[in-house]
């Protein structure tokens, strides 16, 4: 385990770029949003320093409407498509893309500061930041305050290709302004790699947005991709309770109760994303008001979020149908769905991350032979694969890029026992 610790921070050094954390030096050159969260908290096992300034530097690409985006392009490179070039959210200083991931942040961020309380007044210059990001999401994605965040591109859900999308994404045209020239299929098989036809709709919506100039309104109001994405969802209402959290020592009393609001808000809608038939939450494509009704490792996270606890039992039984299929937990698509491909990026394989937060879920919950389970099959595959980026969930061999910056903070949390504080 030592020697995989040192492996694990060895890791992290090699993708450091003095501030920020890349995932990986030859697939993702830039800093992820999602990603730079979960190395934050890695980071905070054994250099709180370090760790903090990745929150910061992460946090320098913040728009002046809140939004934090997806990529921040801190510095040149020729080895990812699409680049700054392409997205044309110019004047942003540092430039950066124009849509957003999963809002893993506060959690993160709380993370480091119990890990390093002598931080309090960077903190307090972050929660600033974190509240305003929170509002964003309410103002620009959940205008009618139903308590579910829109996503607009499969990009934004940090989970690009699952089947989940698959008929969501029909409504978006493969024709495209700009030309693609992808990258990533030089750099890993192409089939561990989302299709051409995905990128073709990827990159449509690219261009849609920025033709509406990156305008939330607009981007709302003409987007033909529009979902309430179960993953983010869950990923919001943790990171809002944990902002909540904060708000108590660096808010004001307004704040706390602001946040809450949001927070009851959400934790009535997620229930309602309950899928009897497949035994999980899905999600809810916004356009044609209906449910999604395809089963991934996303549907289990409401736990993580605090609710969903009424249907532990079955999200369980789902868990253990799963597990009679592949050997590793937990595939990011339904073993059972004709769509699975154990091989193919979001459409079966195990992410340390997600497991990570799906069994810190089920932890706090009570199911803790599940956690457990779920960690030991993250450790057994990085102990057999290395840090690569994900796994296959029938052999635990590494996929995708490897020594990656994520899967190795996960390691190392998982290492020192660290799960999301509750709260």
């Amino acid at each position: 385990m030592t020697s995989n610790l040192d492996q694990a921070r060895a890791t992290l050094r090699a993708n450091d770029r003095g501030g920020y954390t890349v995932p990986n030096g030859r697939i993702y050159p830039f800093q992820w949003n999602w990603d730079s969260a979960f190395v934050a908290m890695g980071w905070a096992t054994f250099d709180a320093a370090r760790a903090w300034r990745e929150v910061e530097t992460l946090l320098e690409g913040q728009w002046d409407d809140g939004m934090i985006p997806q990529i921040v392009f801190h510095a040149a490179s020729d080895d990812y498509f699409p680049g700054p070039d392409v997205w044309g959210t110019t004047p942003q200083s540092p430039r950066t893309s124009g849509i957003t991931q999963p809002p893993v942040l506060a959690t993160a961020a709380r993370a480091v500061f119990d890990a390093d309380p002598a931080g309090e007044d960077r903190m307090a210059t972050i929660y600033k930041r974190l509240l305003r990001n929170h509002r964003w999401w309410e103002r620009a994605r959940d205008p009618a305050r139903r308590g579910l965040v829109a996503t607009l591109h499969p990009w934004e859900t940090g989970m690009d290709n699952s089947p989940a999308w698959d008929l969501p994404l029909q409504r978006v045209p493969t024709t495209t302004e700009t030309k693609i020239v992808r990258r990533d299929t030089a750099h890993v098989d192409p089939a561990m790699r989302p299709r051409q036809e995905d990128y073709a709709r990827f990159i449509h919506l690219v261009d849609h947005y920025r033709n509406c100039g990156w305008d939330p309104a607009r981007m709302l109001a003409t987007t033909p991709f529009k979902v309430a994405d179960i993953g983010t969802n869950a990923i919001l209402l943790r990171a809002e309770r944990d902002l909540r959290e904060l708000a108590r020592r660096f808010g004001s009393p307004a704040d706390q109760a602001e946040i809450g609001e949001r927070v009851e808000r959400m934790a009535r809608a997620i229930p309602a994303l309950w899928h009897d038939p497949l035994g999980l939450f899905v999600s809810r494509d916004l356009l044609r008001e209906a449910p999604i009704p395809v089963g991934t490792s996303a549907g289990l996270l409401p736990p993580y979020a605090g609710v969903g606890l009424d249907h532990l039992a079955p999200l369980c039984e789902t868990l253990a149908r799963w597990a009679g299929t592949v050997r590793f937990l937990v595939p990011s698509t339904d073993p059972a769905d004709p769509a699975f491909e154990k091989m193919r990026y979001w459409r079966g394989p195990v992410w340390a991350v997600v497991n990570w937060m799906i069994a810190d879920g089920l932890g706090r919950a009570g199911q803790h032979g599940w956690a457990d389970r779920i960690r030991a099959d993250t450790r057994i595959c990085m102990e057999g694969a290395g840090f690569s980026e994900y796994f296959d969930p029938v052999t635990g061999h590494g996929l995708g890029g490897a020594d990656f910056s994520w899967t190795a903070a996960i390691g190392l949390l998982l290492a020192e026992g660290r799960h999301a504080a509750s709260g």
